[in-house]
């Protein structure tokens, strides 16, 4: 029974391998028979299509691999399966070949129909759209389990900061923030999420603001999760971080206040102003709230950048995201230039 539903799943990752490189590929039935799919797939493609058109790259070819991550029901007609589809582009711009890459779940549904089986709902998770609660934040005696529930705030304890990983002692004096190190540890950590920080079911600012701390940026400990900059190591059984650290809106304004020391930021216009180990942020909505958090690691040949994220894990891929679910039309953007000296 396993090889034979997984044949279907096979020919759908072929199916979305082949629309990458050729969008409208991806249009064609095949095995997948869920009809608001291919109603979203074939706008989609044409969005990407276009897309591909207006940032003149030629798309050479996918690789797309597929791991089931859970059986979440079977019996003998149907089965459900959550599953992590590990794709990478490459394409050629300038001259020069490009790779992306990204890791994206989806939840799928198989059907007996005879002797084989088809595809009939298809369920993508949008991590990216979510962010930790925002609740939250407007409480200063809260905090947040692994999963982003409230948790009851004991009183404040002295720093308890990963000595493992802290390089000097913060605020000693100014620091050079060393770009290239950014970019190393968001390249090492963009797939699998270091163990010595918490790891959040939303994850990409803290995985930013670990980026930028391996970069040199100094910690700012406050002892208040709404002000600072800071990560803690364990309390008991718990971690504990500002909201900086680890809320996209947070750290969007933390990067936007004006300060004399630590880590300071210029926001400006354009992403081509940008210098590698910077910050991308997202408004997918376009109401003000960010929801999104990326670092620059690469450019393309025409000098855009590159970003690595988490959450929806993803390395050099192109700054705008278009090609992301959580994209819409409102789409707003914040661009941050790291101070070279923190």
């Amino acid at each position: 029974m396993e090889q034979e539903w997984k044949k279907s799943l096979y020919a759908y990752v072929d199916l979305l391998n082949k629309g990458r490189v050729a969008p409208g590929y991806a249009q064609v039935q095949g095995t997948v028979k869920d009809a608001r799919f291919h109603t979203m797939q074939g706008e989609r493609s044409r969005r990407i299509a276009q897309w591909y058109e207006r940032r003149s790259i030629t798309p050479l070819r996918g690789e797309t691999g597929v791991r089931t991550l859970r059986t979440v029901r079977q019996n003998p007609g149907e089965l459900v399966a959550d599953v992590a589809l590990h794709s990478a582009l490459y394409y050629e711009k300038g001259g020069i070949t490009h790779r992306e890459d990204k890791i994206e779940s989806e939840r799928l549904t198989f059907v007996r129909t005879g002797s084989s089986w088809e595809i009939v709902n298809i369920e993508r998770s949008v991590p990216e759209r979510n962010s930790l609660r925002r609740a939250a934040e407007a409480e200063p005696a809260v905090r947040l389990s692994k999963w982003g529930e409230v948790l009851r705030e004991p009183q404040p304890s002295q720093p308890l900061l990963n000595r493992k990983i802290l390089r000097g002692t913060p605020g000693a004096r100014e620091v050079r923030y060393r770009r290239e190190e950014a970019v190393a540890y968001a390249d090492r950590w963009w797939k699998d999420g270091n163990p010595e920080f918490e790891v959040f079911e939303v994850d990409c600012t803290n995985y930013v603001s670990q980026c930028l701390f391996a970069g040199g940026a100094p910690i700012n400990y406050t002892g208040k999760r709404e002000t600072g900059w800071w990560y803690k190591g364990y309390n008991g059984t718990q971690e504990w971080w500002s909201f900086s650290w680890a809320v996209s809106d947070s750290l969007e304004r933390y990067l936007s206040a004006q300060r004399l020391s630590g880590l300071r930021a210029e926001a400006v216009e354009r992403p081509d102003q940008l210098s590698l180990g910077d910050v991308i942020q997202y408004d997918w909505d376009g109401n003000g709230h960010y929801q999104h958090s990326t670092i620059v690691t690469a450019f393309d040949a025409e000098g855009m950048p590159l970003v690595n994220a988490r959450t929806v894990s993803s390395r050099h891929r192109y700054w705008d995201y278009r090609d992301s679910y959580a994209w819409t039309d409102r789409t707003a953007y914040r661009f941050f230039h790291i101070n070279d000296y923190l």
